[in-house]
């Protein structure tokens, strides 16, 4: 153990697809973890056996450690995690700082950052890129929004689990280029969405429609993790939900207009979102391939038959 991991004792908040591997790679590689526990116990039980400790409210973990990782959907439970009854705020000390690996609205972000500097605590925005794989397998990208001091602090407990880490600018910027980032991620799924609905209509399967696309100059990582639904029927591909990529657009939306752009790609991409979120939430990003292709008459079902 690293004199660091031996000093610092660190907190985590929000054990799903992302934070129970984000949270296992900290324990593993040496640090002291404190974790506020949830319904599903699986990932609890597996972080205890690993030698973490439990805590009953988020005002535990906070005075249990000297840093603290909040990993949930958005803003809204990220203030309820700080400012709610039993809350961080109520055991937060001074010289402890807070990272938000969430993917949330920048301008909650600042008003948080200005709140717990009152109090002398640092507030950090680091969301995260790739997927639950990476998360377990601590590859993870992060861009984090801090002072230099606080990220030269951050930075060893950041490597336990990311494998790029980007230090994009003062706080409230790491979640501002995680909007940016998403945006054109999920830009790309709307549109391979509408383009194989398109394909499909004119009598191009997506087989064949992929023998082009694969390999060529339109290939990327994202393109092969979304097609995988189409193409074979793999649910957990990329495990991002539709509702939380509809959130993101909204918060996008609101820091176009924040700043005064005109924002056409990033509301039409929004509203591609919407639809699907109406129709089910809870499924995944590249599942929006499917209901693009339902609201054009066409069926977009995974093909597992190898029909070319």
């Amino acid at each position: 153990m690293n004199t660091t991991a031996a000093s610092e004792k660190i907190g985590f908040i929000g054990l799903g697809l992302m934070g129970h591997g984000i949270a296992k790679n900290i324990v593993d590689k040496g640090y002291a973890l404190t974790f506020l526990g949830r319904k599903n116990r699986k990932p609890a039980e597996d972080l205890l056996g690993r030698g973490a400790k439990e805590a009953a409210t988020s005002r535990d973990v906070a005075a249990a450690s000297d840093i603290v990782f909040i990993c949930v959907t958005g803003s809204r439970e990220v203030e309820a995690v700080i400012r709610g009854p039993g809350g961080l705020k109520e055991g937060l000390r001074k010289g402890s700082v807070v990272v938000d690996c969430s993917t949330s609205d920048p301008t909650s972000t600042v008003a948080l950052a200005a709140e717990l500097e009152a109090l002398g605590v640092d507030y950090v925005d680091a969301p995260l890129s790739r997927t639950p794989k990476e998360a377990w397998e601590g590859t993870l990208d992060a861009m984090v929004g801090a002072s230099d001091a606080v990220f030269a602090r951050l930075k060893p407990v950041l490597d336990t689990w990311a494998g790029r880490i980007v230090h994009i600018g003062d706080t409230g910027d790491g979640h501002r280029m995680k909007l940016l980032n998403n945006f054109i991620s999920l830009g790309y799924a709307a549109i391979y969405s509408e383009a194989l609905a398109l394909a499909e209509k004119v009598g191009i399967s997506p087989p064949r429609f992929d023998s082009v696309i694969r390999n060529g100059r339109m290939d990327c990582g994202f393109y092969q993790t979304f097609m995988r639904w189409t193409l074979e029927g793999d649910r957990d591909a990329h495990k991002f939900t539709i509702a939380n990529a509809f959130k993101d657009l909204t918060y996008l939306e609101s820091m176009a207009g924040a700043a005064g752009i005109a924002n056409p790609l990033g509301n039409a991409t929004k509203n591609a979102f919407a639809g699907a979120f109406v129709a089910g939430p809870d499924q995944y990003v590249p599942m929006l391939a499917t209901h693009i292709g339902k609201v054009n008459g066409v069926d977009l079902k995974p093909v597992k038959d190898g029909r070319s």
